[in-house]
């Protein structure tokens, strides 16, 4: 039993979906039938995006006490490419922070120059500095060029993880960077979202997408998020406050577990006594953050992909989030088209105009529609695929309970006939 547990641990380190063997996919929400708005790529992921890879590094290892320096880890970094590992040509990009409690390096230049150069990465709040110095360590001997502001978005593992031991390395960037490709993207327990928490249960990185009409202009917008916000009782799916309809008086719902005892011989951890209700959790619930990553393959201009982000506060809101004081709810949208229009090397850029393409205002509506609706099921996604962990601690957060869930959305009349698993959606 160590053995395989030695094993498996060893098996998560080395990434989930980038490196690992094939897995059977986990179901995901539309697997469950949950009902959703909006017609989907064929990944109902990022990668639906032409061009955009996706690569991750997840660490789990050790359980009990939290010893800083030394564990339980559950952490993980995760990489985005606008245009793949291949291709350094910058994107055109807008930044918004519907909430400001957290973190996103590099927006600076995003501000103010519209474009993005570098890949977008996101991990625990503790790593942020070390993966930013690896990301331009990727760049530098890879790419010509003198200097980078690496994108480096945060969210706090701090329940579930030794977060003040750091331990995420510059090896661990870089790996999940070589392991970005095209594709499914797993979802769950992976990356950067390894030791997150949503919405009081178990969360993590979640990923989905929408294709427009023909003649909305057949683009595609495809959303990645890393959630760790948000309360149980606050949840909407499909409109509905599901949580409050939950049993949820099981053992080891976001407790603190006591000491370990003794049985058989062997540490053991016991649940709560109390056996607090989930939705009967403290307002702390509301702290936490969210990174949100929109890519369309719509001619958008840096004005007009800010608005683009801005429209992940309203997915948000669907889901019931009020981007609390304590939360750090920051978008970055970005268009993979107009190639090589503004590439970032500024000690060859020509000194003469480019022409730009750019959709008319009054054909953004769909694309406001499709983020929105983008940002509603990613998180979703995230949660149905994440497994139920225990941590540093003996903390324990519990997976969103896919039976009840379903038993809800069909007393609602809202159930979809559940289908076969889709790609992606691998949770741990």
């Amino acid at each position: 039993m160590k053995r395989a547990m030695l094993a498996m641990t060893a098996l998560i380190a080395l990434g989930w979906g980038a490196v690992a063997p094939a897995q059977p996919a986990a179901p995901r929400a539309r697997d469950l039938g949950v009902p959703f708005d909006g017609t989907p790529g064929p990944l109902n992921a990022i990668t639906d995006v032409a061009g955009v890879e996706v690569g991750f590094r997840t660490l789990v290892s050790g359980e009990g006490a939290r010893v800083r320096g030394k564990g339980p880890v559950r952490t993980g970094v995760t990489a985005i490419f606008p245009r793949g590992k291949a291709d350094g040509r910058g994107v055109f990009a807008g930044f918004f922070a519907g909430n400001g409690n957290g973190d996103m390096t590099g927006t600076h230049w995003v501000e103010e120059g519209g474009v993005l150069e570098t890949p977008i990465l996101i991990t625990g709040t503790g790593s942020v500095g070390v993966v930013r110095d690896a990301a331009f360590k990727w760049l530098a001997d890879r790419r010509e060029g003198r200097f980078w502001y690496p994108l480096v978005a945060e969210t706090a593992d701090a329940t579930l993880h030794d977060m003040a031991g750091q331990h995420v390395t510059v090896a661990d960037t870089l790996a999940a960077m070589d392991a970005a490709r095209p594709g499914p993207v797993a979802e769950g327990n992976v990356g950067g979202g390894t030791g997150m928490v949503c919405n009081g249960f178990k969360g993590g990185t979640g990923t989905a997408s929408r294709r427009l009409t023909a003649a909305e202009g057949g683009y595609t917008v495809g959303v990645l998020v890393q959630c760790n916000y948000g309360s149980a009782t606050g949840l909407r799916i499909a409109g509905v406050p599901v949580a409050r309809e939950m049993d949820l008086q099981g053992p080891c719902v976001t407790q603190r577990l006591p000491t370990p005892q003794r049985r058989g011989g062997q540490l053991a951890p016991v649940c709560d006594p109390r056996r607090v209700a989930l939705a009967d959790a403290p307002l702390e619930e509301h702290r936490g953050s969210i990174i949100i990553v929109i890519a369309t393959d719509a001619p958008l201009t840096p004005e007009q992909l800010k608005r683009l982000a801005r429209r992940g506060t309203a997915g948000l809101g669907r889901l019931g989030s009020i981007l609390a004081d304590g939360s750090g709810d920051i978008f970055i949208a970005f268009s993979t088209a107009n190639p090589g229009v503004d590439d970032g090397n500024w000690h060859q850029a020509a000194d003469r105009p480019v022409q730009v393409v750019r959709l008319p205002n009054a054909a953004i509506n769909p694309l406001f529609t499709a983020t929105i609706e983008g940002v509603e099921e990613a998180v979703i996604n995230a949660m149905i695929a994440a497994r139920t962990m225990t941590g540093a601690d003996y903390w324990t957060i519990s997976a969103l309970p896919h039976d009840q869930l379903q038993a809800i959305l069909r007393r609602h009349n809202l159930l979809n006939p559940p289908r076969q698993a889709t790609p992606g959606g691998s949770g741990l």
